[in-house]
């Protein structure tokens, strides 16, 4: 049985959809982040203020390369874990990769409104803003969430449940 990887930036709704996703399908899910934290023995913030991004980008593919070796499990990666192009291809050949898109002002508004993002997530460039954080980012990323999607999903105006049945038609449509 496949993995199905959730991809997309911070604020893109991996975590949200994971779940119920899962559920649907039958599968066991689990946030990649927390997996890291959980390895670490520290959170994300604190790995990058002690050991910087390597270090941390190092444990995320040691854990991606972990978690896509499962089988029926959703996995909800951090939004830079596509950065690494042997974790790219891991997700491919693992099962569908699922792009949750959304649009930069939707994402500034999803992360502005999580409580838990200051203290879990660093700051990733030193831009002045985080509207420009989140745009220089996806210029970046965009290309990469690109190639390794099998499937990309709109996310800006839709619920989670919307989210979840346009996931099971485009899965129920690739087998």
């Amino acid at each position: 049985m496949p993995v199905i990887t959730l991809i997309g930036y911070r604020g893109s709704g991996k975590s949200s959809v994971a779940a119920p996703l899962a559920e649907r399908l039958g599968f066991t899910w689990m946030d990649a982040d927390d997996e890291i934290e959980r390895v670490a023995g520290k959170s994300i913030t604190d790995i990058f203020a002690a050991e910087g991004e390597v270090h941390f980008r190092q444990i995320e593919r040691e854990v991606m390369q972990s978690l896509l070796g499962r089988d029926k499990l959703i996995i909800a990666a951090g939004g830079g874990a596509i950065l690494n192009t042997e974790t790219r291809n891991e997700m491919r050949e693992a099962g569908p990769v699922i792009w949750l898109n959304a649009s930069v002002s939707a994402l500034e508004q999803r992360i502005s409104s999580d409580a838990t993002t200051a203290s879990r997530r660093p700051a990733l460039t030193s831009s002045a803003s985080q509207r420009e954080e989140i745009q220089n980012l996806l210029d970046q990323r965009e290309p990469l969430y690109r190639e390794a999607a099998t499937i990309t999903v709109e996310t800006d105006s839709k619920t989670v449940s919307q989210i979840v049945d346009e996931i099971m038609t485009s899965l129920d449509s690739t087998d």
